[in-house]
């Protein structure tokens, strides 16, 4: 599995040299997240061999599977939940992953904060912002985001460190993840999760503080 090696250290050259370039250079190095989802063992295993230690997962029962064992191993892992998540899969959910990037409505947000506080267990949270409006895709409308990070903060107590986004296929990026950035400093959130394979960098140069990098990492998915 030399190529995953050789694939996440180019893409955190990448990283680095966009980090360098950005205006936001003061900040830290932005995390990458390997995006794990449908990938086969062996390239999982070749990226933790490689020394990565940050995973993305969209499915909770997926990430079980692939991931319970391994956290014995690898007690330095750090899973966060990218994709679309059911209510009945918070306890799962809160009991496998450290950062759930997909909060985006207030049933889920009662039902995580249900959840951690019952196991425990106090996770760091991203409200997901559907930034094009897309009826078919997860996350908050920009219309009402400012009142359900509030919401989430003071009425389910859960700690929103920060605003993910996935923009529109068929648009430009720059101007959602301009977007995102906007909203997160009104509401004094310092993190951004934004960027994928296509786009990182570009993401970066608008200060995201981490990307979700999957097919520049371990290449085509399994279908």
């Amino acid at each position: 599995m030399t190529a995953i090696h050789d694939n996440l250290k180019a893409v955190q050259d990448k990283i680095q040299a966009a980090a360098r370039a950005d205006a936001h250079a003061d900040a830290d190095e932005p995390t990458l997240v390997a995006v794990s989802k449908r990938q086969p063992d062996d390239r999982i295993d070749a990226a933790l061999d490689a020394g990565q230690r940050c995973f993305g997962e969209n499915r909770v029962q997926e990430a079980q599977t692939r991931w319970a064992a391994r956290r014995a191993a690898y007690p330095d892992l750090i899973l966060h939940l990218i994709g679309a998540l059911q209510t009945n899969k918070a306890a799962d959910a809160v009991a496998l992953f450290d950062v759930i990037e997909v909060v985006d409505r207030p049933k889920l947000a009662r039902a995580l904060s249900g959840e951690m506080a019952k196991q425990n267990r106090q996770l760091d949270c991203y409200i997901q912002v559907n930034t094009g409006d897309e009826p078919q895709k997860s996350g908050i409308s920009p219309a009402d985001v400012d009142d359900f990070i509030a919401q989430c903060r003071d009425e389910y107590g859960l700690n929103i460190i920060g605003l993910m986004c996935i923009p529109p296929a068929d648009e430009e990026p720059a101007m959602h993840f301009a977007l995102l950035a906007t909203i997160a400093k009104r509401n004094g959130l310092d993190k951004l999760s934004m960027g994928m394979s296509g786009d990182y960098e570009e993401a970066i140069g608008f200060g995201a503080t981490s990307v979700r990098v999957g097919s520049a990492i371990f290449g085509a998915r399994d279908s």
